[in-house]
């Protein structure tokens, strides 16, 4: 969690057009100040101050009793809280929830989208070299890229799609500026933002569908935190629960080899999370999304020859892994590997007593790449689903696609990448949508 401190507060960011007036707003001006100053003396909230902790959820803010002093970031599972509970692990992580209701979908639609350093127009001292005010970075470029960005969100569907995975955001600021001022129009009631605080960036998820809960788990390197925390949140859909794992795994700066424990303890800790999850159910449908900077064939790339954090369901990769050979968990160790599968539902057919067996998208619905690099395509941005997805129940999987024409592509059919020199181009990632359909 991040070190700023939370406190519950009666402040409400709520668009211009809903002003409150009369006995109503004083009515509840005194109910915010009460439950503040009940909250700060006894560490409790009656029961009529749960109201206030959903619209004060509009402001952004962590919303966890637990908070009320600086937190540092730590490795720990907080409790959730009250109706839009919020915890976080290692890093900072904020929910919003504003706008109308009243949506309830026969189809869901999810997208994930790398947008490429979104940096807002103030320098911290975190940011890219091209990102700072030196280098001729500011905030009307930051303004320009939010509309230019929010645009293209509108343009993937009409206003944008239901649920949307942001990776490299600055700052939760940024996020709300996104939503609030930009997207109004596409009713992201929900939103949440994971980071570490100190670091350049983090992930971010627009909702039109509640979000119950979100955490941020650490990951762990010769005993210091990484900067890519992984954000856990749980949405509801027409009275169903699904989890989505937000990732922006390290990338492969520093050599292939050498940056993949840095993948695979990313992939540990997903899977350590999905076991705690399944003992409380087994059939909860679970997405694990974002950029993993690793392709859904990289052992196969690789030649077979360097242990990735995503294996395919092949006897090389069982072989490798150790899973071929024992069933004695105690002698493997922590499982650090995600397992791939074309089949639906997603099936290991050579794994011995492994977890975490994922339906991948890529070299069926989803073809061609996301990401353009040195000449070539790469899968490195993904939608993983587990076989919840494929039981003819609740949401099913229905279809995936590449977001892979204007403006998301250039002239070249590559991804647009953004320039912060000239101010054109939207990000070196294309976006990736998946969609669900309810079958009840």
């Amino acid at each position: 969690m991040s070190n700023k401190e939370y406190n519950i507060t009666d402040e409400i960011n709520e668009p211009p057009r809903r002003k409150r007036r009369g006995i109503l707003f004083a009515l509840r001006t005194l109910r915010g100040s009460f439950c503040k100053e009940i909250y700060q003396w006894r560490g409790l909230l009656p029961f009529f101050c749960l109201p206030n902790l959903t619209r004060t959820a509009a402001s952004g803010r962590v919303l966890n009793p637990a908070a009320n002093k600086p937190q540092k970031a730590a490795i720990l599972l907080l409790p959730a809280v009250f109706l839009l509970a919020v915890s976080c692990v290692g890093g900072s992580c904020g929910v919003y929830a504003g706008g109308d209701g009243g949506f309830k979908p026969a189809s869901l639609s999810i997208a994930t989208w790398n947008v490429q350093a979104l940096f807002d127009g103030q320098d911290d001292g975190i940011e890219y070299e091209e990102y700072r005010s030196a280098n001729g970075w500011n905030d009307e470029k930051y303004l320009s890229r939010l509309n230019s960005i929010s645009k293209a969100i509108s343009s993937i569907e009409k206003k944008g799609p239901d649920i949307i995975a942001l990776i490299e955001l600055e700052n939760e600021q940024v996020l709300d500026t996104l939503a609030q001022d930009y997207l109004k129009d596409s009713a992201y009631r929900y939103s949440g933002f994971s980071g570490l605080p100190g670091y350049s960036l983090g992930t971010g998820i627009l909702s039109r569908m509640p979000l119950t809960k979100m955490r941020s788990h650490s990951t762990n390197a010769n005993g210091s935190v990484l900067p890519r925390p992984v954000a856990e949140v749980w949405l509801e859909a027409e009275g169903q629960e699904i989890v989505i794992f937000i990732c922006h795994w390290k990338s492969k700066l520093g050599g292939d080899a050498g940056t993949e424990p840095l993948r695979r303890d990313a992939a540990r800790v997903i899977l350590r999370r999905i076991k705690a999850i399944k003992q409380e159910n087994s059939s909860i449908p679970i997405i694990v999304l974002g950029d993993l900077n690793e392709n859904y064939d990289e052992f196969n790339r690789h030649s077979g020859e360097i242990f990735c954090a995503l294996l395919p369901d092949s006897p090389e990769a069982a072989k490798l892994s150790g899973y071929e050979l024992t069933d004695n968990q105690e002698q493997r160790g922590a499982q650090d590997f995600l397992i791939l599968s074309t089949e639906k539902p997603p099936q290991s057919m050579f794994f011995s007593g492994a977890e975490g067996i994922f339906y991948t998208p890529w070299g069926n619905e989803l073809e061609k790449g996301s990401y353009y690099y040195n000449g070539e395509w790469e899968t490195i941005d993904h939608f993983l689903l587990n076989s919840a997805f494929f039981d003819s129940t609740g949401w099913e999987f229905k279809g995936a696609a590449v977001i892979d024409s204007e403006p998301f592509v250039n002239s070249k059919d590559e991804p647009s990448q953004y320039n912060t020199r000239t101010g054109s181009g939207l990000s070196d990632h294309l976006p990736l949508l998946l969609t669900l359909i309810n079958k009840g």
